[in-house]
């Protein structure tokens, strides 16, 4: 069984009534779909609440705390689900390496995991890996294992080499990745969105483009750079994984096109110093626009309050892309993340999805915390 067949397990499990009449899309999408969650993630004795707004903030910031909600959260998915996903996992294993040298390394088990996906990729043909997620799925394996190579082994390794290469196997002609289907944004919705990580994660292996010599290989990082610079973002949010993609990648886009991006994330800045996911784009801009009719009905669609992942996120790329820490826009971010924790140690960030799990709240966290270790060098697992 694939990966992929592992990650539609769980629909296919999803109950007859739920399916009938609307779709998959409808069961995914449709808040009142079946009972709210008594967790968010579980498995044997990994229990974490459900993630919702009105979740207590803590009187005082704790990296330990949002480390263990990482930590926890993405052991229990993967060994709940047995899948890959970009949500929780992957983005774990995207973000969490980042933070090895203050607190130490990842979970090995969810690197194996994705080292058994890799192997299960490789085994299929590609016709068969280029359907559905999985070439998003190659992506962040690549991305992962990258980043565990740069933070944690500091070489390259021939998993990470292979990951890779299969990576390009299924680029499309274009230099982007197959569109996934209708699934989750912002990860799981354009192909925009996979190509920046595949540009991350090419140039974050340690040496890996420098020895790199291998034609097609090198024709396929061409393509994907010059889909980069000519093919523009869905919207701003996709500015903005440009300009982190950007910081590594060089001349991805020209100095005016960077200096553009950043003033627009200043432009999107709340006014208690936050920022909000939905500022960065249009409802009906996430995925196929199916979401724009939630979205719209959202009880703070006229005024969206601050949240986790954008403010994380957009706080991780202003760094990157060489904004001083001084900037007193930078500390007004900071100051928001380190007043926002909830008592479970995440950040909330509502679904662009649906009103049931808000798995968003894991990258939001990641984000969160990557941002404040960037710009506290003294930062400790005991602050």
């Amino acid at each position: 069984m694939t990966t992929i067949r592992y990650c539609l397990a769980w629909i296919l499990a999803l109950p007859l009534a739920v399916l009938a009449g609307g779709g998959l899309a409808a069961a995914l999408q449709n808040p009142a779909a079946d009972a709210p969650p008594d967790h968010q993630y579980q498995h044997g004795g990994i229990s974490i609440p459900p993630a919702n707004p009105d979740e207590p903030i803590r009187e005082n910031f704790s990296p330990r705390l949002a480390l263990d909600y990482l930590d926890r959260g993405a052991v229990a998915w993967t060994r709940e689900r047995g899948c890959l996903t970009c949500h929780t996992n992957g983005s774990y294993m995207v973000i969490r390496p980042a933070l090895s040298d203050k607190f130490g390394k990842p979970s090995d088990e969810v690197r194996q995991f994705f080292l058994t996906v890799l192997r299960k990729q490789s085994a299929m043909p590609v016709q068969e890996l280029d359907k559905g997620l999985g070439p998003t799925q190659a992506i962040y394996v690549a991305a992962g294992l990258a980043e565990w190579d740069a933070h944690i082994t500091h070489r390259l390794s021939p998993e990470t080499s292979q990951a890779l290469e299969l990576m390009f196997r299924v680029q499309g002609k274009t230099g982007a990745w197959r569109r996934p289907s209708d699934c989750w944004p912002p990860f799981e919705s354009d192909s925009y969105h996979g190509a920046t990580l595949a540009a991350m994660a090419a140039s974050t292996a340690p040496g890996w483009l420098d020895q790199l010599r291998d034609s097609e290989l090198r024709a396929s990082v061409d393509r994907l750079k010059t889909y980069l610079v000519s093919e523009p973002p869905p919207h701003d949010y996709g500015r903005v994984l440009r300009l982190w993609a950007a910081s590594r990648m060089p001349n991805l886009v020209s100095a005016a096109d960077r200096q553009a991006a950043i003033d627009m994330i200043w432009q999107r800045q709340l006014p208690d110093g936050g920022w909000s996911i939905r500022t960065f784009a249009q409802p009906q801009q996430w995925g196929s626009g199916k979401r724009a009719e939630k979205l719209r009905a959202e009880p703070e669609f006229e005024h969206p309050a601050s949240d986790g992942h954008q403010t994380g996120l957009c706080l991780v790329v202003l760094r990157e892309a060489g904004v001083s820490a001084d900037d007193p826009r930078i500390q007004r971010g900071l100051n928001w993340l380190r007043t926002n924790q909830r008592v479970s140690g995440r950040w909330w960030t509502r679904s662009l999805n649906t009103d049931k799990y808000h798995f968003i709240t894991f990258s939001g966290s990641g984000y969160a915390l990557l941002a404040l270790t960037k710009y506290d060098l003294r930062l400790t697992i005991d602050d």
